[in-house]
């Protein structure tokens, strides 16, 4: 079957899907979900799962991967678990308030919602879409862009649960907050969360996402989060990405920042079988800062694809873009990061740097580094180097006496460090370093702590 055929059918595939459960869908969602489900579904129609024509995938072809048999999860399945008694927490000593999604379903049924300290509220999406309508509605689907990216329009149409969050103004959660995403069951599924986090003027939160797999079917994953910092807010973002081969990820970041905000994103990659991380980043209004990294580790068969957009709207904005990936074996990878300073973005200052080690001459990456600028008042760079490792290093330690393995790994670790010290959160912090170096040493074949052995 030709690739065209193949992106057909697997888009009438879920056309399908949606016309044959569209009570199911509905049900239980507000009217304003359904008017911008039914939007999403009209644009799908016209775009479709993305291919290799499309620019921005050059290097990811997604329609194989959907053109599948996987089951997808319209409902909360009934799993009872302790989830203490199977899974533990792969950064164990950090204090955190601790939210379970289990295929895409927030796991407390009885406790969708949760008021926090100082009025903030954590929980479940579906419930605050119907609890707070005013306020989700001012946000939901106002910065995800599902006219051109048929993926997120494809999340929108189903969309069901994920995780919510919102922090009112000048009100600091002193806590992180623990998203731990678990797939789970004795067949292959297709899950598709939407997350919504609102942080209100002057706030500040941090937020760690752990990604896992704790049954051995393959599983295909499509999210989308959208989340808005206000004018002098501060939101912290940390993930760690750690599924077994058999799955499939495609996760949407959008960062809408108002004046005088500061995010920290930091997503640690080291296990998947394909994952495709989209990082959309609008600087909306002066004085902003963001800083984007990305770490990605990859073996046998493995393939990562990191794309980030990162648009200066305004002046006087910092961003900053690190991404570092070391590829062994036959795994493959891709980096596509673009910096667009608008006209009126005078005094912007961007940097943008991709690094990439291949252990051996069949590991393969793809970096495709970009400015468009507009303005004529900036400080901006971009760059990217892809090579082995440093000839000159490895002989100054072994003339030192250190064996030619630990040597290697020395140079990696060092390498993946620039992007490991970023992270925010020191108990992360720790944890992320001592599976970087289990990851490097090849001891980290399964999530570290996970009771399942299923990789």
């Amino acid at each position: 079957m030709s690739l065209e055929a193949v992106k057909i059918e697997s888009k009438q595939k879920f056309i399908e899907i949606y016309q044959d459960n569209i009570d199911t869908l509905k049900n239980d969602a507000p009217e304003y979900i359904n008017i911008a489900r039914q939007k999403a579904f009209e644009l799908f129609k016209n775009i479709g799962i993305p291919d290799k024509k499309n620019e921005n995938y050059k290097y990811t072809d997604l329609n194989k991967e959907f053109d599948n048999g996987y089951k997808m999860y319209l409902s909360p399945k009934n799993i009872k678990f302790q989830i203490n008694d199977i899974f533990r927490c792969d950064v164990p000593e950090i204090n955190t308030k601790v939210i379970l999604l289990l295929n895409g379903w927030y796991y407390d049924r009885e406790n969708l919602i949760t008021e926090l300290p100082g009025g903030a509220i954590i929980g479940s999406f579906q419930k605050a879409a119907e609890l707070y309508p005013d306020l989700v509605k001012k946000h939901f689907a106002q910065y995800a862009d599902m006219e051109k990216e048929g993926m997120v329009a494809l999340n929108t149409a189903f969309v069901k649960d994920g995780i919510f969050l919102y922090v009112p103004k000048d009100v600091l959660i002193e806590k992180p907050i623990q998203i731990i995403n678990l797939l789970m069951d004795e067949e292959e599924g297709f899950t598709q969360h939407r997350n919504l986090f609102i942080l209100e003027e002057g706030s500040q939160a941090s937020v760690v996402v752990c990604d896992h797999t704790l049954s051995t079917p393959n599983f295909l994953t499509n999210s989308v989060s959208e989340i808005f910092v206000g004018q002098n807010a501060g939101f912290d973002y940390s993930r760690m990405q750690n599924e077994h081969n058999g799955s499939k990820q495609v996760s949407h970041l959008y960062f809408h920042q108002e004046r005088d905000s500061r995010v920290n994103a930091n997503t640690i990659t080291l296990h998947g079988g394909l994952v495709r991380n989209n990082v959309h980043v609008l600087l909306n209004g002066e004085g902003c800062e963001n800083n984007t990294y990305g770490l990605y580790l990859t073996d046998k068969g493995q393939h990562i694809d990191n794309y980030v957009f990162m648009d200066h709207a305004f002046p006087n904005c910092i961003s900053n873009q690190l991404f570092k990936g070391v590829l062994d074996d036959f795994a493959t990878g891709a980096f596509n990061g673009k910096v667009l300073v608008r006209k009126d973005a005078q005094k912007t200052k961007a940097f943008q740097a991709n690094n990439n080690i291949l252990l051996t001459d069949d590991a393969d990456i793809n970096t495709k580094p970009q400015l468009e600028i507009y303005a004529d008042d900036v400080k901006c760079s971009h760059g990217a180097t892809v090579g082995q490792l440093d000839e000159d290093a490895m002989f100054y330690l072994r003339a030192r006496g250190i064996p030619k393995k630990e040597a290697k790994l020395l140079l990696m670790y060092a390498f993946a460090n620039d992007v490991i010290k970023a992270i925010q959160v020191p108990a992360l912090q720790d944890r992320i370093q001592d599976l970087v170096d289990k990851r490097l040493r090849g001891e980290l074949s399964r999530c570290n702590s996970c009771q399942m052995h299923c990789c």
